[in-house]
């Protein structure tokens, strides 16, 4: 690949002007729209199981469902994107992931919806493109910022929907659609959202700070040299622990997301509305949590080196675990609500302080990496889900058990170290990026 003069080291929100920038918020939006998507049908759970007679194995099968396909995709969305680059890759996966969500509302039966949920999962790849064109567009002073911001104003698509799908659902009731049929044609909503977030997003970026990747002269990878760098990622032992780290924080939000309002609704006997609202706060703390989990990579970077990065990642990673398992006890709405709220953020900064790792792990195979670290989320989700599909097992008590698996994970972290010449690079790399200011 070309080297990289001009990535930006100053993240300038109303500055729209700039490749670097215009990819920072068409990434966010496209995968805020591709969470809203995903997720969209989660809050309104109650109502198809009821009428679709739904048990809750069923519905586990379903939250499984949601999450699995997504770990393949981001496997091979991640190599995609050493080849093609992310403008051409987001716009067919916003355009084609679009479909299931409108065919979602011809299911009938537990099957077929199935069937749907698998399809819809795909979309979640979007978050490894996300954080592979902020990676290519933003300095290593910035990046965990860069990338911990696009993905967390994306991951409130996760709230976003919790709150807007049942207003959308029940304003559809209000036109006089039954609810059979109004929680079909609210699906269509992100659907149509998403298709014109592709078309933005092949109109308004670009690959690189300086052009596509069909612009400048690319030397292809002989099939020898791709499987050696393949080799080389896959027997990285950072990635995997980073893998199993990304499913300890991002896996437990995407579990949340998916069980949270009927949690809520169950548990604590509330309406539709409410449950999805409360359900929400946990995906709002995206605002600020994730950027600020980056922003303290970043900051432990410049003090610390890459060895402060992790350090803030296992001890963020030590307190998501311990307000879970808190939560997780919380039999009054007064105190569940506000523990929710903070696991929540340390879930997100865990998230962002991962990402502010992954770029310095291997630099010249990002797409790959990006995407085993973040089919991880995955993985984690599926690995839950099998817990909530338990009939023996209560929701309550499913998330005490996970909130002990997250303090474990996070001793885990200390297993991610650099060589003194990673560390030297990155040194260098950072020194550079504060004394250039580039267009």
């Amino acid at each position: 690949m070309t080297t990289i003069t001009t990535k930006a080291s100053r993240i300038e929100l109303f500055n729209f002007s700039t490749a670097s920038m215009r990819a920072f918020h068409l990434s966010w939006i496209a995968f805020f729209l591709c969470f809203f998507g995903w997720f969209g049908i989660a809050p309104l759970m109650p109502i198809i199981r009821d009428e679709l007679g739904l048990s809750k194995t069923q519905i586990g099968n379903l939250m499984i469902a949601s999450v699995s396909v997504t770990i393949f995709a981001r496997l091979a969305i991640g190599w995609i994107l050493d080849r093609i680059g992310p403008r051409i890759t987001y716009t067919y996966l916003l355009i084609i992931g679009s479909t299931p969500l409108f065919l979602i509302g011809l299911s009938h039966s537990y099957e077929t919806f199935l069937i749907y949920r698998l399809a819809i999962g795909a979309i979640g790849a979007s978050f490894v493109i996300t954080q592979y064109h902020t990676t290519l567009m933003f300095a290593p002073n910035v990046v965990g910022t860069a990338n911990a911001t696009t993905a967390g104003w994306g991951n409130l698509g996760g709230g976003f929907t919790q709150i807007v799908m049942p207003l959308i659902f029940a304003g559809l009731v209000g036109l006089g659609f039954v609810e059979s049929s109004a929680w079909r044609w609210a699906m269509a909503v992100p659907g149509v959202a998403m298709v014109f977030a592709g078309i933005a997003y092949y109109r308004w970026t670009t690959d690189l700070p300086e052009g596509n990747f069909k612009e400048f002269r690319r030397v292809k990878k002989s099939e020898k040299n791709t499987q050696k760098s393949l080799k080389k990622v896959v027997g990285d032992h950072r990635v995997w622990v980073l893998f199993v780290i990304y499913g300890a924080c991002f896996g437990m939000e995407l579990t949340v997301n998916n069980v949270a309002a009927i949690y809520f609704h169950d548990y604590f006997q509330l309406d539709l509305a409410t449950a999805g609202l409360i359900a929400g706060l946990f995906g709002s703390m995206n605002l600020f949590a994730r950027s600020l989990g980056g922003l303290l990579g970043d900051r432990a970077g410049g003090k610390m080196g890459l060895k402060g990065r992790v350090l803030v990642l296992g001890g963020v990673l030590l307190l998501e675990g311990i307000f879970l398992v808190w939560f997780s006890q919380a039999s009054a709405l007064l105190f569940a609500i506000p523990l929710l709220i903070l696991f929540s953020v340390f879930v997100q900064m865990a998230e962002g302080c991962t990402f502010a790792v992954v770029p310095f792990i291997n630099r010249k195979n990002t797409g790959l990496v990006s995407g085993i670290v973040g089919a991880g989320g995955n993985a984690g989700a599926v690995m839950a889900g099998l817990l909530f599909r338990m009939d023996s097992l209560s929701y309550s008590n499913a998330f005490w058990i996970l909130g002990l698996a997250v303090i474990g994970v996070s001793v885990l972290s200390l297993a991610v170290r650099f060589s003194p010449q990673e560390e030297k690079t990155a040194l260098e790399e950072l020194q550079l990026a504060t004394l250039t200011t580039p267009n």
